[in-house]
C-alpha cells in the first residue's frame, strides 16, 4: 500500500457516492512527474545546465550534423516566444555552448549551432539522465515498459491534439 492507496481509501470512506478510481492512476502519474522533474533538474545541474538549456541543446543535437537550427525552428520545438528564445540563445552563447552564424540560404536569417563544448555537455547530461531513468524503471520488465509506454501514449494523445502541455 502506498500513499495514493491511503488517499483513495479515505475518499472512498468519506465520499462513497463518487468514483475516485481516476486518482489511482493520475495521482501516481502526478507524483511520479514531480519526482522525475526533481531528478532531472539535479542531473542537469551537475552538468551546469537548467532544464531549458538542456532542451535547447538537445534540439540542436537531435537535428544531426551540422547540429544547427534556425531560431524559428527552435521556437517551434520549445513552444516559447521569440523573446524567450533570444534570451536563451544569448545565455547559451555566453556560456560557450552554442554559436550563431548567418544562414547562407537566407540573408536575413541566422543559424544556431552546437559548439564542441555544447555537444560534449548535452551528450554527458543525456547519458547520465538515461542511466538514471533506466534505474527508475528497473523494476519493470521490458514488456511492462513497452506496455506502460503504449498506455501513456494513448492517454497523452488527447492532450497533444488540444495543444495542452
Amino acid at each position: 500500500m502506498d500513499e495514493v492507496d491511503r488517499i483513495v481509501a479515505a475518499w472512498q470512506r468519506v465520499r462513497p457516492d463518487i468514483d475516485v478510481a481516476p486518482m489511482e492512476v493520475l495521482s501516481r502519474v502526478s507524483r511520479l512527474a514531480k519526482q522525475l522533474d526533481k531528478a532531472r533538474k539535479s542531473t542537469f545541474a551537475e552538468h551546469g545546465l537548467e532544464v531549458w538549456a538542456f532542451d535547447v541543446l538537445s534540439a540542436l543535437r537531435r537535428a544531426g550534423e551540422p547540429f544547427e537550427l534556425s531560431p524559428s525552428r527552435l521556437i517551434g520545438e520549445m513552444m516559447v516566444t521569440s523573446g524567450t528564445m533570444t534570451n536563451r540563445i544569448d545565455r547559451l552563447l555566453d556560456a560557450g555552448l552554442v554559436s550563431r552564424r548567418p544562414d547562407p540560404d537566407d540573408r536575413r536569417g541566422v543559424l544556431v549551432g552546437l559548439t564542441a563544448a555544447g555537444r560534449a555537455t548535452v551528450d554527458a547530461a543525456l547519458a547520465q539522465l538515461l542511466e538514471q531513468e533506466a534505474d527508475l524503471l528497473s523494476e519493470l520488465s521490458p514488456a511492462q515498459r513497452r506496455r506502460l509506454a503504449e498506455l501513456l501514449r494513448v492517454l497523452s494523445h488527447g492532450f497533444e491534439h488540444t495543444g495542452e502541455d
